[in-house]
């Protein structure tokens, strides 16, 4: 009950703050040209419906599975639940995910290389998906603690024919980027051109997450970070994040929001809509 009146009002300063609907006010070209033209862009794609059409069956999935959560509630329990229930609860919205894809897919025709795309929290596949679907040179790889999501994420992605993704099971703590085994899980290339957390929603694990990214980050590199103001511990952890020296500017949308670390970006702060 506490964190939903927190929301409240955090959607509530956002909706009073967030001015620059359009891209106005932003000083960079090609930021202005990233939030007018491609993150308000209404066209939609061609794989789309495919991947929507999965979230739909998940929706509707009776099956039961055990999931194991090593999150700020979970702490490495496990609970039983419908399909369909993490589906309801869990899943990214169609909007934003859609609007992570049309990001990588103009980063994408930017730099005419193949993306190192790194996502943290697989859930059922749905997100990691919409990041795949961009371009099949690209390399995702996706790190989730359950067993049980990563079937059922495996199951979604052979359905949509995507045989980009590698996934990596357990704890992320002990699995990002090196394993207590020893094996290393560092990016292809030793870089990350695009990362989106979505895992353990605590201030010192959120923090840990985005170093490990940011050690990989270069100046053209960008970083997603979901539920920014779904608590005050993931609000001060946002707050932390953009006054950290490597990061230049940043765009909280309520619901997510974007760090970059171009050097030739002014250190700037945006609060828009979508």
């Amino acid at each position: 009950m506490a964190n939903n009146l927190y929301r409240l009002g955090a959607w509530l300063r956002h909706q009073l703050s967030a001015w620059n609907t359009g891209g106005e006010g932003i000083h960079s070209p090609y930021l202005f040209h990233l939030v007018r033209l491609i993150i308000r862009d209404d066209n939609r794609y061609y794989c789309w419906q495919a991947i929507e059409e999965r979230r739909q069956a998940m929706l509707h999935a009776p099956k039961r599975i055990d999931v194991t959560d090593y999150g700020s509630r979970g702490k490495g329990a496990t609970y039983s639940c419908l399909v369909s229930d993490v589906a309801k609860h869990s899943l990214q919205s169609a909007r934003n995910a859609q609007t992570f894809f049309r990001i990588l897919n103009w980063l994408s025709h930017e730099t005419d290389q193949p993306l190192e795309i790194v996502e943290l929290g697989t859930n059922l596949g749905i997100t990691t998906a919409y990041l795949a679907s961009v371009a099949a040179r690209n390399h995702v790889t996706t790190y989730e603690g359950s067993a049980a999501l990563i079937e059922m994420a495996q199951l979604n992605w052979k359905k949509l024919g995507l045989t980009n993704i590698d996934v990596v099971q357990g704890n992320i703590d002990d699995t990002l980027f090196i394993h207590k085994s020893g094996k290393s899980n560092a990016p292809k290339g030793k870089h990350i051109d695009f990362g989106y957390i979505d895992a353990n929603h605590t201030y010192e694990a959120t923090l840990r997450y985005f170093d490990a990214l940011a050690k990989y980050a270069h100046g053209k590199s960008m970083i997603i970070l979901d539920d920014i103001h779904y608590s005050p511990d993931m609000e001060r952890a946002w707050k932390t994040i953009q006054e950290r020296e490597d990061v230049t500017t940043t765009m909280d949308f309520y619901e997510f929001g974007i760090v970059f670390f171009d050097p030739h970006y002014l250190k700037k702060h945006y609060r828009l809509r979508i």
